[in-house]
């Protein structure tokens, strides 16, 4: 009966052990609420890393939040701690929007990405399904030669945010759990991976942005394979209009200057699709580049469109 009573114990504490502990983080430089953090968060999915819980200005738990889960969470908040000391200003944005009642209070989270695996987290790994088979065994060959990790985890990702994040959030903080308070965002290659999200999990997320959306896939170069595929999937499994909203943007410069040509495309796949402008959006920012300091200033955009009251 001991030996039970001490396996007992050793398997409770080795439980809470595991679990994630976010702490407040003292230095942050914000415009309102509070951050959170949990430094290394752990995974059964993907390589374990920071996420950042943005609790809006006044917070309580005994309201209930909506819950906006964000890529490259380490550029959203605080400039002073950022690579390009640029940011998304989302806690300004929330903040403003909040006071001028145009959205409810919202939770962000900020899923840090991993500078060496971004591309291989992000990339909506499916899309290769809908690729020439020669195709996909040529890409994969191609990028070994040159050294390339082809170890894709875009469904990994997904997994981890699904299945380990989101519960998490939903158990620790005071959340509106259901798809229509859960939002998904991201800028880039985490524009795809929100696009990819709601594609996958319809019935976890009701609202997608895609920021600067790479639409390419990789290189933006002619004759592009990575394209094609994913608009192929983007057409195969769209969630349904009448549960679901959904926003993309381009700017003109820097990367951005290759986006505009796919708008055409994108707008008729979500239009074929029953999707109009009540729950569809994509929008052309001209002059704009591929860099924080232009997404900064549309956050409100998107943000209203997924959330207004």
């Amino acid at each position: 009966m001991k030996n039970i009573i001490l396996f007992l114990l050793i398997v409770c504490f080795s439980g809470n052990a595991q679990q994630p502990s976010p702490v407040k983080v003292k230095n942050a430089v914000l415009a309102g609420g509070t951050l959170e953090s949990v430094d290394s968060f752990p995974s059964n999915y993907i390589q374990s890393r920071r996420v950042d819980i943005w609790l809006p200005q006044g917070y309580t738990p005994s309201k209930k939040y909506g819950v906006l889960y964000m890529h490259d969470g380490q550029n959203l908040f605080d400039s002073t701690t950022t690579w390009n000391k640029q940011e998304w200003k989302i806690d300004e944005t929330v903040t403003k929007l909040v006071n001028a009642d145009k959205i409810e209070p919202v939770i962000v989270v900020g899923i840090h990405s991993i500078s060496d695996i971004r591309w291989q987290d992000l990339y909506p790994e499916k899309t290769f399904d809908y690729m020439p088979k020669e195709t996909a065994e040529a890409i994969r060959a191609d990028a070994q030669k040159q050294n390339f990790n082809t170890n894709l985890t875009g469904d990994e990702y997904l997994k981890f945010l699904v299945e380990e994040l989101k519960p998490f959030v939903d158990k620790t903080y005071a959340t509106k759990p259901d798809k229509e308070n859960t939002f998904v965002a991201g800028s880039s290659m985490g524009g795809l991976m929100s696009m990819y999200a709601i594609h996958e999990y319809p019935e976890i997320l009701g609202g997608a942005a895609g920021i600067s959306t790479h639409w390419p896939g990789a290189n933006p170069t002619p004759d592009n394979p990575f394209e094609k595929a994913i608009f192929k999937y983007v057409e195969a499994t769209m969630p349904n209009p009448k549960t679901h909203h959904v926003y993309y943007d381009f700017g003109t410069k820097t990367l951005d200057q290759y986006y505009p040509k796919y708008a055409p495309t994108v707008d008729s796949l979500y239009h074929n699709a029953g999707y109009t402008a009540k729950n569809f959006k994509n929008l052309k920012f001209e002059g704009t580049d591929h860099s924080e300091a232009s997404w900064q200033k549309r956050v409100d955009v998107w943000m209203e469109f997924l959330m207004e009251k």
